[in-house]
């Protein structure tokens, strides 16, 4: 296949549309997995995703055109999947299983559209959210990501001339390259791509996801971007997210309803999946308290997926809570994928070599770093810290707690209140790149 000449592309693009979105299927694996359990079981819940720039000194409002940003926001909602993603979909096997979705829940998404948003711009920053029944606003998140940072993108090169943009992505392969070497030299490495949401761009994520399948071969073990499993005859990779914890806790009429929330949540997704997909992602309200009042059942489950605390750390705290459950950890898997850049994956894997299984979500460090590879020294280049998170519920106010105070989102007093709750333990800041 003919390489795509990501140079020229974006000097020839810079100046007009090109959608950045283009499929439904441009989204990330574990989105169509929690999809089809909404549908399922609630479909009448309403849910809002609002974008969050944690990031703050950078105002997203005064680098990116609010017009691109619209023009971008409605081709997204023209799309709908084709016959041949249906036909993918439906015939495909994940994880194992064929069929993993349901001939009902295909014929429901043949005709998915992305609902409407809203749009306005405030103290340099947009506020963007997107409002109505859950089974619809969730697929909002990964494309409305995808758009804003490949927006940032295109303003930071729109004055690079042809040979500056040659010279700069030379730069960043060579460096992304680099660390694939790296990699290659760790002995049963297991990486995969979790690089969507906050990408270079369509293009770069691409052209990363194919070198990864040539750096690395058979220790590159898929990518969470659906559109590119498709088209690369890669596994697509994913489970599950904070916002279901999220949302059931919302939900939630009691404080014993709040404290049980996460494990609801668990025994709902055992009703649609099992085996390798039945992956623990335990911090939305804080490791500690979730492995404090975890049901012996979850040390049945395949794995935990650690997401804001350090990874050395969180994961042996999750092998010491195997240990005390009768759990060999070594028959367990660990997924790392919070922030990771090459030392990081180095570091934890050999930590934990021998002592569990255990694979690396490698994303926006991935996807997304040009640092130092401009000819000319800029900042808008530079990745962010970029999320769309549920804000509400039914109307009601949704909270993350994480394992990083900083990552928290949420009011502040519902904040405190899940505080008084779950508690405070373990929760450590820590500077939050991306």
């Amino acid at each position: 296949m003919a390489k795509t000449d990501i140079a020229r592309r974006v000097y020839n693009h810079t100046w007009k549309l090109d959608p950045i979105v283009r499929s439904l299927l441009d989204t990330d694996f574990y989105k169509l997995l929690m999809l089809q359990m909404i549908w399922g079981i609630y479909p009448k819940v309403d849910a809002t995703f609002s974008l969050i720039n944690r990031t703050t000194s950078v105002r997203l409002a005064d680098e990116i055109d609010e017009g691109e940003l619209r023009e971008q926001l409605d081709h997204a909602r023209t799309l709908r999947f084709s016959k041949k993603e249906m036909i993918w979909l439906g015939g495909n096997t994940f994880y194992g299983r064929k069929q993993i979705f349901e001939p009902e829940f295909l014929a429901w998404l043949e005709d998915f559209r992305l609902p409407e948003y809203e749009l306005s711009r405030r103290d340099g920053q947009f506020e963007l959210s997107f409002s109505g029944p859950w089974m619809y606003t969730t697929l909002w998140e990964i494309p409305a990501l995808a758009i804003i940072n490949e927006l940032r993108s295109r303003a930071a090169l729109r004055s690079f001339g042809p040979f500056a943009l040659d010279v700069l992505y030379a730069r960043a392969k060579a460096k992304m390259w680099d660390k694939t070497e790296r990699l290659k030299a760790l002995p049963g490495i297991r990486i995969s791509d979790f690089g969507t949401r906050r990408r270079h761009s369509f293009l770069w994520q691409r052209w990363c996801v194919e070198a990864l399948k040539e750096g690395i071969g058979d220790a590159f073990t898929g990518t969470s971007n659906v559109l590119l499993a498709m088209d690369n005859d890669l596994e697509a990779l994913g489970t599950n997210a904070h916002e279901l914890p999220m949302v059931f806790a919302a939900l939630a009429n009691s404080e014993k309803e709040l404290r049980e929330a996460p494990y609801k949540v668990l025994q709902d997704w055992q009703r649609y999946y099992g085996g390798n997909l039945l992956i623990v992602l335990p911090d939305t309200f804080g490791t500690a308290a979730f492995l404090r009042d975890a049901p012996d059942w979850i040390a049945d489950w395949t794995g935990f997926r650690p997401d804001s605390a350090p990874p050395i750390e969180g994961g042996e705290k999750i092998l010491s809570w195997w240990r005390e459950k009768g759990k060999d950890p070594k028959q367990k898997l660990l997924i790392f994928s919070d922030g990771l850049e090459v030392e990081t994956i180095e570091e934890t894997y050999r930590h934990f070599k021998g002592k569990v299984r255990m694979s690396f979500g490698w994303g926006t460090n991935l996807t997304n770093d040009f640092e130092g590879c401009a000819p000319t020294e800029t900042k808008s280049l530079d990745a962010i810290s970029l999320v769309c998170k549920v804000s509400e519920a039914n109307g009601r106010p949704a909270v993350k707690l994480s394992d990083n105070p900083a990552k928290a989102t949420g009011d502040g007093k519902e904040i405190k209140r899940y505080l008084r709750i779950f508690g405070e333990k373990d929760r450590v800041r820590q500077l939050v790149k991306v």
